[in-house]
């Protein structure tokens, strides 16, 4: 792909258009790309050590979803230029109709992970594969 030669895969639902992010979302705080580094280091080696404690396959999915996301933008930082650790993430997937925002794979797998995650929080579910204490309660008053 050539930067700024957006490639319409599908009319104007799906365009591949090749963009280097310096930032967070939207290209927020550009100048602090190296937070991010250091951010996303430290997520991957929290996820790596609660995957001891999973005991749930819907966690373990929505920490997979979180480390396979954030290890593969952490790879763009690292090894893209500008230089080590202030590198930018490629941003190629284009979709008009739904944000204004140009996406990677490893945002959807974030984003992903978020869903699930929320949803396992709002179902009461532990990382330990047991169920939250509002479930319980409401099962010894029935």
């Amino acid at each position: 792909m050539t930067e700024g030669e957006p490639f319409h895969v599908w009319d104007n639902i799906v365009i591949l258009d090749f963009v280097r992010n310096p930032g967070a979302a939207f290209s927020l705080a550009s100048g602090s790309t190296w937070i991010f580094s250091v951010l996303a280091a430290a997520v991957t080696v929290v996820i790596i050590w609660l995957a001891r404690r999973l005991r749930s396959v819907g966690w373990a999915v929505a920490f997979g979803l979180l480390l396979g996301g954030t290890l593969g933008n952490l790879s763009d930082r690292l090894f893209r230029e500008p230089g080590f650790a202030v590198g930018w993430v490629i941003d190629f997937i284009n979709l008009p109709w739904l944000m204004p925002a140009i996406f990677n794979v490893a945002d959807i797998a974030i984003t992903s992970s978020v869903v699930v995650l929320v949803l396992l929080v709002l179902t009461g579910r532990n990382v330990d594969g047991t169920r939250g204490a509002r479930e319980k309660s409401s099962r010894n008053r029935t």
